[in-house]
């Protein structure tokens, strides 16, 4: 069950990506990193259609994640690319190649590779609030800090830099998701709606759209879904081992098996986001803004 919802999370997920990109490339520069952009975005068909689709994506991830691990779910959420790559494949035409199943095999291999030697299973959340705050803080001041840095670099890294805080800010959001999951289930809707957790994943959610719509409109797909893509369930696995009570399997051996598997993902993902196949997003004349440090 929960390997069938998180993949139909992941499924969803990666053809909205797909569709988001698409619009965001056409929207007014004068809107990078504003609020506005969403309100711009809105107006194209397209990305409400890729915006549905990424709702019916965290839904499902939210059911997978009432009944699996984080460090179980995430995993299997980072195939998301894979289905993006079939969707732009589709409409580029492009075969797959040495290098496209390379990277697939890789991401596959490595969700696999970490699933089995990890094992996630469940655990007592930790109930200390200063390690809830702290790892919370050092994520979400990671990615401010990120989308800070990335207005100072050239675009390419720039979209980048604001796909992996966008990815952080994502992976947070499902740990809480999965503890107001838990807050509605053990003490109803009173206790959900007097807790931080549901309101954090609505400001989290906001905040992650705006940086990942940004990076979307800025650069190419392939320079920002990668990104996005491996930081999202390496930011959910430190979070759901951090103050879930997610426990993985901690012997030498299974220990190496779990970071040549995250190695494979991020790898695999790399491989997928390069490939010809991936759409270029190519922005409309007088767009196209100076790839030149700023």
């Amino acid at each position: 069950m929960v390997f069938a919802f998180a993949l139909g999370a992941a499924c969803c997920l990666g053809i909205g990506f797909v569709f988001q990109q698409n619009a965001a490339q056409r929207a007014p520069m004068s809107d990078f990193l504003s609020p506005r952009l969403l309100l711009d975005l809105m107006r194209m068909p397209r990305w409400l259609v890729g915006i549905g689709l990424m709702i019916v994506g965290m839904v499902l991830g939210a059911i997978a994640l009432g009944h699996g691990e984080v460090s179980l779910v995430e995993p299997l959420m980072a195939t998301n690319l894979l289905f993006a790559m079939a969707l732009s494949r589709w409409q580029t035409r492009e075969r797959l190649g040495r290098t496209g199943w390379c990277g697939l095999w890789l991401l596959a291999g490595g969700v696999a590779a970490f699933v089995v030697a990890g094992r996630p299973r469940g655990g007592e959340s930790v109930t200390d609030p200063l390690r809830h705050w702290l790892i919370v803080g050092l994520m979400v001041g990671g990615a401010i800090l990120l989308a800070a840095l990335a207005k100072r670099l050239r675009m390419s890294v720039e979209a980048a830099l604001l796909a992996v805080a966008g990815g952080m800010l994502y992976g947070v959001q499902d740990a809480l998701t999965r503890v107001s999951g838990e807050r509605l289930k053990d003490g109803g809707w009173t206790t959900l709606v007097t807790s931080w957790q549901p309101y954090g994943v609505l400001v989290l959610g906001v905040t992650a759209l705006v940086l990942v719509q940004s990076a979307f409109e800025t650069a190419p797909l392939r320079m920002s879904l990668p990104a996005l893509t491996a930081a999202q369930p390496i930011s959910g696995i430190v979070c759901g081992v951090g103050f879930l009570g997610d426990r993985l399997r901690t012997t030498p051996g299974a220990l190496a098996w779990e970071a040549a598997g995250l190695a494979a993902i991020v790898l695999g993902i790399v491989l997928i986001g390069r490939h010809p196949a991936m759409p270029s997003g190519s922005a409309e004349p007088g767009r196209v803004r100076d790839l030149q440090p700023r």
